[in-house]
């Protein structure tokens, strides 16, 4: 595979996209958030009352260094440590605090020399069960069917200037938020659902956080 078309769902027509732009505190840094999946794109595009544009890039990839976190290489533990590293998040308790050095000393992943990430996508809602394994209330398990429960897909985060030097900018397609902001709000409280769901059901057979700190 060569060439891939990406969706970067948006506010604006970004027929340009530029390096460090973006939320500092985002999933993998600054960069470009995109997806394979139109659909979800136009869902990331509109807000309440608000209307967007999903814009279409194609990449050449060959050539390209690509970080996959959902390779054979890694686990969901890899990603996870990605993600608390470059989230802000509250760790309240000891366990959590010492939950998150552990998981920085045995599963990170330096993204440094990579032109691209490829990944799940934890947006706000979601991100609720990476707090909930750091802070042992789900386990392992859970957070694997937490994170396939959700159909967040693959995000493709545009990182090097090699990388975004090669994006061309195909189209600009407007969307209407009385269509996808609906659609939006529906996968956000779904998530909330299966929180409540997953939470209320201890798994005791299951492998907590801190399980894996006392086998270390």
């Amino acid at each position: 595979m060569d060439n891939i078309t990406l969706y970067h769902g948006s506010d604006k027509i970004i027929a340009e996209p530029k390096m460090k732009l973006g939320k500092i505190y985002n999933d993998y840094g600054q960069g470009l958030y995109c997806t394979r999946h139109i659909e979800l794109a136009k869902e990331w595009a509109v807000d309440d009352g608000r209307d967007g544009f999903v814009n279409a890039y194609e990449l050449p990839v060959k050539g390209l260094r690509i970080l996959n976190l959902n390779g054979e290489d890694y686990s969901i533990l890899h990603w996870l440590t990605v993600l608390l590293e470059h989230r802000v998040v509250g760790l309240n308790t000891p366990v959590a605090q010492e939950g998150l050095t552990f998981l920085k000393k045995n599963y990170h992943v330096s993204l440094d020399g990579y032109d691209v990430i490829v990944g799940y996508r934890a947006d706000d809602s979601y991100f609720a069960f990476a707090r909930g394994f750091i802070s042992n209330s789900i386990s392992l398990a859970q957070l694997e069917e937490a994170m396939y429960l959700g159909e967040l897909g693959m995000q493709y985060f545009i990182k090097s200037e090699k990388a975004f030097s090669r994006l061309k900018f195909i189209e600009a397609i407007p969307v209407d938020c009385n269509d996808y902001y609906l659609k939006k709000t529906v996968r956000n409280s779904t998530a909330r659902a299966n929180y409540r769901n997953i939470t209320n059901t201890m798994d005791r057979n299951g492998t907590y956080l801190i399980d894996l700190m006392r086998k270390e």
